[in-house]
């Protein structure tokens, strides 16, 4: 028990003796500061990068080093102080209320953005408390930062959970819309989420479809870009490449991507990057001269001074990005310009610039050979990012998120219930503030600045998306100008919502032309797109469509097939009417037959009137009671007999399946032939064979009577017919079959010609040639054939 007591006794005295909460490490990150009633956090990056130093883990970490001066992010900085001090000295928002702010440098360090955040969610001050414990309300209502995306998902993530509202001015990535995981950010400027797919339509409306892709390797570059691949995807564009740079990358990996991009063969680039990024990637291709591609940007660099330098404009001229509006803050120039250097803890953010630009030292000891301050100077006449308030279109951002803050405020000390809130939860105590009914205000504020911007926030925390189309033009003494040649709103209906005004833009080479960039040139109509294996859908080879088939548009995927009775021209472009083609009597071929049938007609009347006018001689006259049995009524009744089995196998064709007129499309696709078409080719087929039959017939009695005595009606003359006859029906059989088109009626024509000429020439022309030249021989004992002949 003693011991027990002992141990109590010490314990007791100790704590006496030594502090109950002991803050460890330093603030030397604060580099603005003002007390107030109500305090806002700042977090920017004064500086390029931390100097990196390895820990040894045997001391404690010293101060942290920073170097390359951002005076861009002084003027931020230097903006929120300008409104703060505004809102203080307004009687229309916060009276009796004074704004405070403590403002941190975190030097582009994700480490250094999350240490400056845990400092201004501390609450606690550097020293010792020893009456208190170390838990204690925040110390900021609020945060605004930081510029980059990856630094404000550091932040917006620890200060999260403690419902501290965080404002960014310069963070666009898509990702930090994700209320799960980001419930308390809000920012000024739009998602790039909406940036991304505007940047695929202006490179659709411009006719790019083969492009070039290069992105920070950040949170900012990876996400901005997988959407615009994806928007650019569903506009039909192509990627040539796509690679990714970082300012700390080695000169290797910079050097390979300038040399994918001089080998390529696409003219646009697309460049979703950061400006320091950009800036390294400019001074590259500078110095190896890559010079004649168009340049698309993001917002990022696309308005910066530094990248648009003469140096950037020979390589970057004509470039074309979404930029946030731009917009004037009444002011702010004096503001900025009557700034001065303080020795003052926790406000010698302005000290380095001082230095920087007058070459000179604030330090009170300075054993330097630089000349010391005399703190009378002027930054009147100074042109730097610092100075220069043409391109106020981020730090209107900055400006915009104070005013929402202190909008939120406002309605918090008013006690204006926002519709959505139950009782007089928010408004329970307005003495006291927490940071929580700040966000409760500030996801419902909405107002209009002096400039006339209207400020809200969609449910996400994102503001309306407006960006201006920048076009880098150069003035008269070759400084880049950023000129705004359009407007881009997703507030407005699909397909209006890009706005292009009438300056007329730059592009690359200074050239007023719009430049082509695409893999393959569009197919003309009459052609079709065929996809190259192993490539993009944009590269494509043009195949011309086939006869009949035609294409009327631009890049047509397939060709259509022209209607039955139309074909395509030689462009093959439309459908036109086929011409028709027939057997007519006024070309050569139909005048050729029709003399040749005209020819036979008037030869058949001749000799009809000879035979007519010669009757009763011996030539024409039968033979008297030749045959016994087979007299001149058989024979009459045979030919009846014969003739009608022809007649009925034509009335049942005619009746069953006549032929009709018919358009022929399949021998030609150029044109239609017009025709009878057969109806019943079996018909057809029993008409011409029992013709052979019948002639075969006549041919085989003819050939057996030839040497008959008395062969009355000269026999062999008959047999000779009957040979040509069927010889000329034999081989029009191939002949009608293989002749294409308006040659098949040809063909039947010369058949029947050259059959009839046959008959004719073979049977009656020997008899006219006795009757009218020979008459000596017209008897009865000579046609008899009672004279010596010759063997057949």
């Amino acid at each position: 028990m003693l011991l027990l007591a002992e141990v109590v006794l010490i314990a007791l005295f100790s704590r006496a003796e030594k502090p109950v909460c002991q803050q460890y490490g330093t603030q030397e990150l604060l580099q603005f500061s003002k007390e107030g009633d109500i305090i806002l956090g700042g977090i920017f990056s004064f500086h390029k990068n931390p100097i990196l130093v390895k820990p040894t883990f045997k001391v404690n970490p010293g101060h942290i080093q920073c170097e390359g001066l951002n005076p861009g992010e002084l003027q931020y900085a230097q903006t929120m102080i300008f409104a703060i001090e505004e809102i203080n000295n307004s009687s229309d928002i916060l009276p009796a209320v004074s704004l405070g702010y403590k403002i941190y440098e975190a030097c582009r360090s994700i480490p250094l953005s999350i240490k400056a955040s845990l400092d201004l969610m501390n609450g606690q001050e550097k020293g010792f408390i020893t009456d208190q414990s170390c838990t204690k309300s925040s110390s900021v209502h609020a945060i605004i930062g930081q510029s980059s995306s990856t630094l404000t998902i550091g932040i917006a993530a620890t200060v999260g959970p403690f419902h501290i509202p965080v404002i960014s001015h310069f963070a666009s990535c898509a990702c930090l819309s994700n209320r799960k995981e980001f419930p308390s950010f809000f920012r000024t400027i739009p998602s790039d989420y909406y940036q991304s797919r505007a940047l695929a339509k202006l490179v659709k409306h411009f006719g790019w479809t083969w492009v070039g892709a290069i992105r920070s390797n950040n949170d900012y570059g990876n996400d901005g870009m997988a959407t615009f691949l994806q928007a650019a995807q569903k506009e039909g564009i192509c990627i040539e490449y796509s690679e990714s740079i970082f300012r700390s990358d080695p000169k290797e990996k910079l050097l390979k991507v300038v040399d994918i991009v001089k080998k390529s063969t696409s003219r646009v680039v697309v460049a979703f990057t950061s400006s320091l990024d950009m800036e390294i990637l400019a001074k590259e291709l500078f110095i190896q001269n890559v010079t004649g591609f168009q340049w698309v940007g993001s917002e990022a660099w696309v308005t910066n001074r530094y990248v648009g330098s003469k140096e950037g404009y020979k390589v970057l001229g004509g470039a074309v990005g979404f930029a946030i509006p731009n917009a004037e803050i009444p002011g702010l120039k004096e503001f900025i310009l009557n700034a001065r250097p303080s020795d003052t803890s926790g406000n010698t953010g302005l000290n380095e610039l001082w230095e920087t630009i007058f070459n000179c030292s604030l330090r009170s000891h300075n054993d330097s050979s630089t000349k010391p301050c005399t703190r009378t100077e002027t930054l009147k006449g100074i042109s730097n990012q610092y100075t220069d308030v043409s391109e106020l279109r981020i730090s209107n951002n900055v400006y915009k998120a104070v005013y929402a803050v202190a909008h939120s405020l406002h309605n918090r000390f008013t006690c204006k219930i926002s519709q959505g809130s139950s009782d007089d939860e928010a408004c329970a105590n307005k003495k006291k503030i927490e940071p929580w009914q700040v966000l409760h205000y500030l996801r419902r504020v909405n107002f209009t600045t002096r400039s006339g911007d209207s400020v809200y926030f969609d449910k996400n925390g994102d503001p309306a998306a407006r960006y201006t189309l920048i076009n880098w033009q150069p003035n008269e003494e070759g400084i880049t100008i950023f000129q705004t040649i359009g407007l881009y709103d997703d507030s407005l209906p699909e397909g209006q919502q890009f706005i292009m005004n009438y300056i007329r833009p730059v592009w690359a080479g200074d050239q007023h032309k719009v430049p082509r960039s695409v893999c393959s040139e569009s197919c003309l109509p009459g052609t079709r797109k065929a996809i190259e294996k192993g490539k993009p859908v944009c590269c494509f080879v043009c195949i011309s469509c086939a006869e009949g088939e035609f294409s009327n548009v631009t890049d047509s995927v397939d060709c259509s097939k022209c209607p039955l009775e139309y074909r395509s021209n030689e462009q093959r472009s439309q459908c036109i009417l086929k011409s028709i083609e027939f057997l007519s009597f006024g070309e050569l071929m139909g005048i050729l037959l029709v003399t040749c049938s005209g020819f036979g007609t008037s030869l058949t009347i001749a000799i009809a009137f000879v035979f007519f006018r010669y009757r009763y001689t011996a030539a024409t006259l039968p033979g008297n009671n030749i045959m016994k049995w087979f007299g001149p009524t058989q024979q009459r009744l045979s030919v009846l007999a014969f003739t009608l089995v022809q007649v009925l196998i034509c009335f049942l064709w005619l009746k069953i399946s006549p032929p009709f007129p018919n358009k022929n499309m399949k021998y030609y696709a150029d044109r239609i032939i017009l025709e009878c078409d057969l109806g019943s080719v079996g018909a057809f087929c029993a008409v011409l064979g029992y013709i052979g039959f019948l002639s075969a017939m006549c041919f085989v009695l003819a050939f057996l009577a030839r040497k008959l005595p008395d062969n009355f009606n000269e026999a062999k003359c008959i047999t000779f017919s009957m040979l040509i006859f069927c010889k000329v029906w034999i081989t029009f059989i191939p002949a009608y079959v293989s002749s294409p088109g308006k040659f098949t009626v040809a063909v039947e024509i010369f058949a029947i010609l050259a059959s009839s000429y046959g008959l004719l020439f073979c049977i009656f022309m020997p008899k006219c040639y006795i009757i009218l030249f020979k008459p000596e021989q017209n008897t009865k004992q000579h046609v008899m054939g009672k004279m010596p002949s010759k063997s057949l």
